[in-house]
């Protein structure tokens, strides 16, 4: 049947909602944010769309930080405006597809 919850594993490390969590707490800028993992070309890459308020140019640098220490993984970092995540209450969505 598969997983009930949103935790998934990366790269051999588990990642957990209260990661995600952990990261808004440490940016209270970042109104809502989902972590994507996908892989293209066969290997893992993990991405945080995060919505935010105003101008985000200097955050990503320090999100990006938050993410390796959290995480102890490397993921890039995308902003998006106020309402352009959706509201579904889901942190984690994986996107990786098997062949």
């Amino acid at each position: 049947m598969g997983r009930a919850d949103q935790a998934t594993k990366v790269r051999g490390m588990f990642i957990y909602p209260t990661h995600i969590a952990a990261i808004l707490a440490r940016h209270p800028d970042i109104y809502r944010a989902r972590l994507v993992i996908d892989n293209p070309g066969g290997s893992d890459q993990m991405t945080l769309n995060a919505e935010v308020r105003g101008d985000h140019s200097s955050m990503s640098e320090a999100i990006e930080v938050s993410l390796r220490e959290i995480t102890k993984l490397r993921g890039e970092i995308a902003f998006h405006g106020p309402g352009e995540l959706p509201n579904d209450g889901k942190l984690i969505e994986d996107l990786r597809k098997y062949v």
